[in-house]
């Protein structure tokens, strides 16, 4: 299986969701054109202090896509490759809360990728559990809920020729918001489920050879997402339910996957670069500063989430080949 995977996962980490564009692993991935014409000179930072909390295991395609925090610091995570959810403790234990089943042809239909694979995850307060699928088959593919001590069940079809990735969750609409990154759009779907719906399809969001649309969170009246191919984070206001206008808000990001905000406002993100290998912190006149690198630890980084002052980074490893982790890391006292 390792073989395998990792031979589809090559592409992932050179853009960025932890996805796929097959290239020769001796090769080092190129920046997306878009990417380079906008790309910044990343100021330096000094190291945030980090620690590998726990590694995961390559060969059962432990490769972790996306994270959600419990309050009491457990990670919850999607584990690509395995078509798993599972809850890691602070402690550094493991445990497999959900397998979703292979489609019948594998997964070989699975857009882009040709594996299928569990993206993004969100937390309720009660404990509840909501998670993407992507298999490239109609009965499968979909936005699943997962309550403690219960299996897994598909509240929302999602096109089967599509890959959703990000997902994120309005409390005060009472709505899901998600990304597809093949399709380059962002759907709704009720918390209750039922039909998606496509809420915009705006030409930022479009892929540009690989992959468009990833990373999501709903912030300050409005909803924020990354472009792992055109290496941008984008704002798109919330007018009245609908979006306005997208504006741009940070470019030069090669290879932009995940992100998530800083505090209570929208000044501060920080953001994983997962072909780079790096983790920048991205304030609110877009300048990118660099927090993490391989030297801490980091193996084409797919998700992260910020619980207080500490940050939580997923590596997936999908070129790397050699050490899917969790990376805690302390940002400094403002």
């Amino acid at each position: 299986m390792r073989k395998r995977t990792m031979t589809l996962a090559v592409a992932v980490a050179a853009a960025g969701i932890g996805v796929v564009t097959v290239v020769p692993s001796s090769a080092a991935p190129a920046a997306p054109a878009a990417a380079r014409t906008v790309e910044q000179p990343r100021a330096s930072a000094a190291p945030v202090p980090s620690r590998i909390a726990v590694h995961f295991d390559l060969t059962k395609g432990q490769m972790p896509e996306n994270v959600a925090v419990g309050p009491d610091g457990t990670a919850y995570v999607t584990f690509a490759a395995a078509r798993q959810v599972a809850a890691v403790t602070p402690s550094g234990g493991t445990r497999i809360l959900a397998t979703l089943p292979a489609p019948a042809d594998g997964g070989v239909n699975t857009p882009v990728l040709a594996f299928a694979l569990t993206t993004g995850i969100v937390r309720m307060s009660d404990g509840t559990l909501y998670f993407l699928y992507a298999s490239g088959d109609a009965a499968s593919t979909g936005l699943y809920r997962l309550r403690p001590g219960r299996a897994p069940h598909r509240i929302a079809a999602l096109p089967a020729d599509g890959l959703p990735n990000g997902l994120a969750f309005d409390a005060e609409a009472k709505r899901f918001y998600l990304t597809d990154s093949v399709l380059g759009t962002i759907s709704t779907v009720p918390l209750e489920g039922g039909r998606a719906e496509v809420w915009s399809s705006a030409p930022e969001l479009a892929a540009a050879g690989f992959l468009g649309a990833n990373g999501i969170k709903v912030r300050a009246d409005a909803v924020w997402a990354t472009n792992l191919d055109q290496g941008t984070l984008l704002r798109i206001p919330l007018r009245h339910g609908r979006p306005g206008p997208v504006r741009v808000a940070a470019t030069g990001l090669v290879g932009i996957d995940d992100f998530a905000f800083v505090g209570a406002g929208d000044r501060q993100v920080i953001a994983t670069l997962n072909g780079p290998n790096t983790v920048v912190s991205i304030d609110a006149a877009g300048r990118s500063r660099t927090l993490m690198t391989a030297a801490n630890g980091l193996q084409n980084p797919t998700a992260v989430a910020v619980r207080g002052r500490t940050v939580y980074v997923l590596s997936a490893a999908y070129t790397t080949g050699v050490d899917p982790n969790l990376a805690l890391a302390t940002l400094p006292l403002r």
